[in-house]
């Protein structure tokens, strides 16, 4: 493997038969293993570190930039893996969650930033201009999809049980709020920092698919288990489009708020169908 190659322009591109392509296809399997198949199986989780530590050393030994990079989101991915991301919407593990999720966002910020001089990370608000009619058609769109399909999947593959019972006003609120805070940090994570710093070394669509495999292995961990994939894949693939079509963070977080109220609105249901009669068929 060529040390040297690699530390040319940042904009370089590298094909899925490259060094690079392997080490983002070893970390992504590392997500698999830790928040997939380890959220189902325990007893193999611990082997996901295996492919995170061969994709560092794939990595370093083929292309120092890029090495870099994948560092950066190899010790996110690491750190998220030491807690448990599962729903659980007690105070101890909402103050957990946050500590750990605000530091795989502001972290990777601050190095690239302040330490690299590299302003890849960034969360664009594209003032001043108002959202187009096909924008807010696409919110529409995503209202009534999510209504239509959510509770079909919640309920007739009872994953909604992979969320706490909620029995009283304060449990609610506490999963308000964790369902959208998790959706925000989606957005902050996995797209304006995952997604942009594979970006620099893969085409759209490549850096794109590696970066759902990861997305779509947290949010099992999560809960979206089942057939869960069918529907997180092409959400997952269809945001990083949307973030960088509009370049506009505060549109795709909304796009994301709305398919979560969905979400939050779907779990109160399954546990409370006669108080709010909201969806039919189910």
């Amino acid at each position: 493997m060529d040390t040297d190659h690699a530390d040319t322009a940042n904009d370089a591109r590298h094909g899925l038969m490259s060094w690079e392509a392997a080490a983002a296809a070893l970390l992504a399997l590392s997500a698999v293993v830790l928040f997939g198949l380890g959220t189902t199986f325990p007893q193999v989780r611990a082997f996901g570190y295996g492919p995170m530590l061969l994709a560092l050393v794939v990595a370093w030994s083929a292309n120092r930039r890029f090495a870099r990079d994948l560092s950066i989101i190899t010790g996110c991915l690491a750190l998220i893996s030491a807690i448990s991301v599962e729903a659980d919407i007690s105070w101890t593990n909402i103050a957990r969650m946050g500590l750990v999720l605000s530091t795989v966002v502001v972290g990777p910020w601050l190095v690239t930033r302040y330490v690299f001089g590299d302003d890849t990370i960034k969360f664009p608000l594209r003032r001043g201009q108002p959202w187009s009619r096909l924008e807010w058609a696409w919110l529409a769109f995503v209202v009534v999809t999510a209504w239509a399909v959510l509770p079909q999947y919640f309920l007739r593959t009872g994953v909604y049980q992979n969320w706490p019972p909620i029995t009283g006003w304060s449990e609610i609120l506490r999963l308000f709020f964790g369902v959208n805070a998790v959706g925000i940090w989606d957005e902050l994570f996995f797209i304006c920092t995952v997604f942009a710093l594979l970006r620099k070394h893969f085409t759209f669509w490549t850096a794109n698919a590696f970066t759902t495999v990861i997305f779509v292995s947290f949010l099992w961990e999560l809960g979206y288990r089942s057939i869960g994939p069918l529907l997180t894949i092409p959400f997952a693939l269809v945001q990083a489009f949307i973030f960088t079509r509009t370049k506009s963070l505060p549109y795709t977080v909304t796009v994301h708020l709305l398919f979560d109220a969905l979400v939050f609105l779907t779990i109160v249901h399954a546990h409370h169908p006669q108080t709010l009669p909201i969806f039919f068929g189910v």
